[in-house]
């Protein structure tokens, strides 16, 4: 490592190497170095080894910006550098799962990943993106969408009275420009497509995903934006909110629809002990982990496959990953100067009526909300545990439902 006054040459891996401790001083000398480098190996030692990006006092995100529109940074060096931050543990999706998804991407399809509520939808949108693209932006749908969320609108600005009009991006143009910059596969997530009219606003993009020549919008400039392959765009859907045979034809035919089921019980028993492993054993919290494991793992089955006391089956679909909250909560409100210290078994009722219930009485109707109901009850009585907050919500809740119906759910 050498601090001298730079000589540069051949701005290749040697020059790096011989000058790191005068580019790691010196933010300007840095980015002209980054800019007239040719060799992908001078990036990566400066990056991984230097943490140029990170590591130059004064730089702020210019190094950053240098290394993310560099044409000779390779992709994972690109996303080393944007992804500095991201904490995102191993991919725990089925491996079918993901490899289609990989796949529908890798040949240029837009995807939408559906399941039921708890699945991890988002989370693993995000996994994917960081594993495929430099980097990503998450936008929710919500009901007041239009197209111009999508592909961009021309806004009105007033200044020193006068009245000018701008182009304003819509977050899929916002992701073709993203890529444009740094010249690789870029990811846009929209979380919940289907709060929004997905046929009104996902209308312009039809012709666009089958004519890569569309152009969608046009910058102030007047450049025209059109989808190519360094766009990828991925999509959630909850099934509470709709079914796939609900949707209109024209997104099913131009979108790949990756399916995040229920996780089997090798995989929820991974996730249940990976979650609860967190909750130090002893006086500190005083719970008993294997009880809340089996407890999980209970709950879980009566919600999705019935309870051995009810042969009706299934009340509805209702994923793993709500059950990371609770122990969340007990991390905290367990400890001995938590609010629940030395309430171990209160504190687990009091996690499941805060997170979990409210989530299952959300979409339920009134059947379904008094089997949730008769569910935490058989389960207040089978385990220490204090399960009677979750069941009186559910109940509570049932009485609202047949006052405003004026009926019965026992008639």
């Amino acid at each position: 490592m050498s601090s001298g006054k730079p000589s540069f040459q051949n701005y290749d891996r040697d020059e790096a190497e011989k000058y790191s401790g005068f580019l790691l001083t010196n933010a300007p000398t840095a980015e002209n170095f980054i800019d007239q480098t040719t060799d992908p190996d001078a990036i990566r030692y400066l990056v991984e080894e230097q943490t140029i990006d990170v590591d130059v006092p004064g730089a702020g995100t210019q190094l950053k910006e240098a290394i993310l529109t560099s044409p000779t940074a390779p992709l994972d060096v690109k996303q080393t550098v944007a992804q500095r931050n991201a904490d995102l543990k191993d991919m725990i999706v089925p491996e079918t799962v993901e490899r289609n998804a990989r796949t529908a991407l890798a040949v240029g399809k837009p995807i939408v990943l559906y399941g039921p509520t708890g699945t991890g939808k988002t989370y693993f949108a995000k996994q994917l993106a960081l594993e495929t693209c430099i980097d990503y932006e998450v936008h929710t749908a919500t009901p007041t969408w239009t197209p111009a969320d999508i592909t961009g609108s021309i806004q009105p600005e007033t200044k020193d009275g006068e009245i000018s009009y701008h182009r304003r991006a819509g977050c899929v143009s916002q992701g073709i420009q993203q890529a444009e910059r740094y010249g690789d596969n870029y990811a846009v997530i929209i979380d919940e497509i289907t709060r929004a009219d997905i046929s009104q606003v996902f209308g312009p993009l039809y012709t666009a995903i089958e004519d890569q020549d569309q152009v969608i919008f046009r910058d102030d400039e007047g450049n025209g934006l059109t989808l190519n392959d360094n766009l990828k765009l991925i999509c959630t859907m909850n099934m509470s909110d709709r079914t796939v045979n609900e949707l209109d034809n024209a997104i099913t035919r131009r979108f790949a629809m990756i399916e995040l089921s229920r996780y089997g019980e090798e995989a929820r028993t991974e996730l249940f002990n990976e979650w609860i492993g967190e909750l130090e054993p002893g006086p500190d919290r005083n719970i008993d982990t294997d009880a809340l494991a089996d407890l999980f793992e209970q709950h879980h089955r009566g919600i999705n496959d019935g309870t051995t006391t009810n042969s009706e089956g299934g009340i509805m679909e209702f994923g793993p990953m709500h059950y990371v909250d609770v122990t969340k909560f007990l991390k905290h409100a367990c400890t001995p100067d938590g609010p629940y210290s030395g309430e171990a078994n209160a504190a687990v009722g009091q996690a499941f009526a805060t997170y979990v219930a409210p989530r299952l009485l959300n979409t339920a109707s009134l059947p379904q909300i008094n089997r949730i109901a008769s569910h935490y009850e058989t389960l207040n009585d089978q385990y220490r545990f204090d399960m009677s907050a979750p069941a009186d919500l559910a109940r509570r809740q049932a009485d609202a439902e047949e006052r405003e119906m004026g009926v019965s759910a026992y008639e």
